[in-house]
Formats: C-alpha cells, sequence, structure tokens
C-alpha cells in the first residue's frame, strides 16, 4: 500500500508517537506510523516509570511501550517497523521513504525524539537503568539517602543536581574543566548548597558494579595529572546535554539554536503547511513521557483541523 495517499504519516514511536497515532486512528484518519531505529525511545531504557498518570504500582518503561503501542493497533494504526531514511516535505503530498519504498501523505507528525548524550563508556550501557540515568526527574526517587555523582558543568548539570537534593544524601558533581558553563545564578545555588561538592578537571573513567548488577562505584580521573581514583557510589546521572534527533529535517526545517525543531506559536505546526511535530524532538525544557503523549495529542488534533480545512 505505498503507493496509497494517507491522511497522516506519524514518524517516532515514543510517548509521542504512540499518543498521535492513538488520536488519529481515533479519528478515522488511518495513520501510518514508523517505529523508527530504537521502536519506543528513551523509555525503552528506563526500568521504573512511576510518575506517568495511571500506573499507581508503576510500570516499566518498555512495558509501558508495550501497553501504548497496543492502543494505536487496536484502533487502527498501520505500523511498520522501520527507520525512515529520507524526507520530502514541501508541497501538499509529503513523501516519506523507508526500506527503500516510498509512501506519500498529506500530513507528518514529527515525533522522533531526543538522545539523551552518552559517557561513551562499555560500563555505562552495561549498568543503564542499573543506578546509571540521564533523567534526574525521572529517577530521583530511586536514589532516596544515597550517594551520587552528576556529570556535567552546564545548566543541565545544575538543575539536575538541586533536583536530587530532595532525594539523595549526597551529591558530587563531576566536571572535566575547571569552572562551570552554567549561569551564575545556578552556579551560585550549587556552591551553596550543603549536599553538593565539586570534583574538577576530572572525568567518569568507568563505572563499577558490573558484577553485582548495579552501580557501587567510580573510577574518576584528573585531566590534568592522569591519575585516577575509586570513589563507592550509588548513581550516576549523565547531565552532558541532549541531542535531539532532527538529522532527517535539517534541510527542509527551521531548528532552534540547540537543534531543536521550531513551532509555530503554541501549536505543533511547523514552517511547512501540513508538517507537525511532538515530544523531545521540539521539547529541550521539560522532556518528560506525559508532556511528550500530550504534545502528541496536540499534534493529531492539529492535523486532523489542517485536513477538514483543506476539505
Amino acid at each position: 500500500m505505498e503507493n496509497t495517499l494517507r491522511n497522516v504519516i506519524i514518524i517516532g514511536s515514543g510517548p509521542a508517537g504512540w499518543t498521535a497515532a492513538v488520536y488519529a486512528s481515533r479519528a478515522n484518519l488511518a495513520p501510518l506510523l514508523f517505529s523508527g531505529i530504537e521502536p519506543g525511545g528513551q523509555l525503552m531504557t528506563t526500568t521504573d516509570v512511576e510518575n506517568f498518570p495511571g500506573f499507581p504500582k508503576g510500570i516499566l518503561g518498555p512495558e509501558l511501550m508495550q501497553v501504548f503501542r497496543e492502543q494505536a493497533a487496536r484502533f487502527g494504526t498501520e505500523i511498520i517497523d522501520s527507520a525512515v531514511e529520507r524526507v520530502s516535505l514541501a508541497g501538499e503530498e509529503k513523501t516519506v521513504w523507508a526500506n527503500g519504498k516510498e509512501y506519500k501523505a498529506k500530513t507528518v507528525i514529527i515525533a522522533t525524539g531526543a538522545t539523551a548524550k552518552r559517557l561513551g563508556l562499555d560500563s555505562e550501557k552495561a549498568l543503564y537503568g542499573k543506578g546509571v540515568s540521564a533523567c534526574a526527574t525521572c529517577d530521583g526517587f530511586f536514589f532516596r539517602d544515597k550517594d551520587v555523582i552528576v556529570v556535567g558543568g552546564g545548566d543541565s548539570a545544575m538543575e539536575e543536581s538541586l533536583f536530587l537534593t530532595r532525594f539523595a544524601k549526597s551529591i558530587t558533581i563531576v566536571h572535566r574543566r575547571d569552572a562551570f558553563r552554567a549561569s551564575k545564578i545556578m552556579q551560585d545555588r550549587v556552591t551553596a548548597h550543603p549536599k553538593i561538592r565539586v570534583i574538577w578537571n576530572t572525568a567518569v573513567s568507568e563505572i563499577l558494579g558490573i558484577e553485582t548488577g548495579h552501580v557501587t562505584g567510580a573510577r574518576l580521573k584528573n585531566i590534568e595529572t592522569g591519575a585516577e581514583t575509586e570513589m563507592p557510589i550509588d548513581g550516576i546521572f549523565a547531565a552532558i546535554g541532549h541531542e535531539p534527533n532532527t538529522a532527517l529535517f535539517r534541510e527542509q526545517l527551521p531548528l532552534d539554536a540547540k537543534g531543536y525543531i521550531v513551532t509555530e506559536g503554541k501549536t505543533t505546526a511547523t514552517a511547512i503547511p501540513g508538517v507537525f511535530v511532538a515530544g523531545d524532538v521540539a521539547d529541550s525544557r521539560y522532556r518528560q513521557a506525559v508532556t511528550a503523549a500530550g504534545t502528541g495529542c496536540m499534534a493529531a488534533l492539529d492535523a486532523e483541523r489542517f485536513l477538514a480545512a483543506q476539505e
């Protein structure tokens, strides 16, 4: 059916993409969704999700994404488990290529998300979700009365560290330079907090605990001297930024200074009529599953109204 002109194509299968699919299919728009290289997005590396409404006992990230998928499929979403290779968004008919095939639609909802920047360690990958996280607001609760490290030196690292003071016993910021990049007010709040200390000119060279299945410590390397020390720790938060997954669209849609897709006013519309955006690919501020789902709903409603206006 790749030659059929569809009402809606959705690119991405995190909370934003699946919610857009649920709303679009319930509006009888018969959406086609491409799940992408990493179906389910960042929640696929999250163990316990306890802050998504409707799950009082919590739910595993992959299980939550499976529930989303089943709900979208139940209402008639066509799902193709492939990554989109390229797009052409100009004109009344949008074209999407995947698996060497061409698909056309009147509207496109981009929900490709963002990827948390990693430290690049094998041990980090092995222990992700087992004491290693990139989201304090998602996982901070699990580190009550624990000792944690936050890696980074920008505003995100300051915000994560201050948020973690609500739960953790101590927070150690590890920064590879001798000064923060964060705004002055954020630096002042961090340096004044009794729970937070800073280790300068240092990087995490290894995360310890693979043999036990959870983080037990970190090996720290002084950038200037090369000396290494081991530090007992219960958790590590990488706060070195996120990379919006916008490579497919950079030549076609306006992006902000951080690389996120720009929307028109308070809608999910982009600069190209018929192209809408939802979730973390346009959100550098909140980056939560529930906010992504909310914008997925908005994008589907915007697409529905756009199609109705064309008719």
